[in-house]
């Protein structure tokens, strides 16, 4: 995937989540996850972007730690929401795959960056 592919499908990843999160309950545990979903998940194209327009490979490598934690972290809340029951599996499923391909991708590039200083 190119940069323009990563840049625009971590976009679509932020634009799925928040489908995904006005699928599930208003129940308490609903909104907390919903939120935390939201947040982490829509913050991943945009630590991207900003990875992309870094001044430097430290500040690449640093931003790009930051699109490593945040879908690292909607991933662990796609787990919850499955294993909370709060909506059927299937609608997470492919989401949740997404997300493992972006951080495949995104710790492949702070490996990269790493060793051509």
């Amino acid at each position: 995937m190119s940069r323009d592919e990563l840049r625009e499908g971590t976009k679509g990843f932020a634009l799925r989540v928040m489908k995904l999160s006005s699928a599930l309950p208003a129940t308490t545990e609903g909104r907390v996850i919903r939120d935390q979903l939201l947040r982490a998940g829509t913050s991943v194209g945009a630590n991207y972007r900003a990875a992309k327009r870094a001044k430097s490979n430290a500040d690449f490598i640093s931003e790009m730690g930051t699109v490593e934690e945040e879908a690292d972290e909607s991933m662990y809340w796609m787990e919850l929401i499955v294993e909370a029951g709060l909506t059927e599996e299937n609608l997470v499923t492919e989401l949740y795959q997404e997300a493992d391909e972006i951080l495949a991708m995104v710790v492949a590039s702070i490996r990269t960056a790493r060793k051509h200083p």
